[in-house]
């Protein structure tokens, strides 16, 4: 069984963050951030996030989305009649 790409970037960043708390443990700040920086760059990830899927979602891009919005727009007006 293959591990997705998901699982792999979750396991390196929980080992990152492990390798993280013990050097501070021992008074080493290897990954020096502040938690305003965490947030900001937290509160960005999010936004471009709502973005792309928003655009995404709510456009038609291919032949067959035109088709099934044109297919959607008959239904809709056959059911009005």
């Amino acid at each position: 069984m293959k591990m997705t790409r998901g699982t792999i970037v979750r396991t390196v960043l929980l080992l990152v963050a492990i390798v993280n708390i013990g050097l501070q443990h021992f008074g080493v700040d290897v990954i020096k951030v502040e938690e305003s920086e965490v947030a900001s760059l937290l509160e960005y990830i999010v936004q471009m996030a709502i973005i792309v899927v928003g655009f995404w979602k709510n456009n038609s891009y291919t032949d067959k989305a035109m088709k099934a919005d044109e297919f959607l727009k008959n239904l809709k007006e056959s059911e009005e009649e």
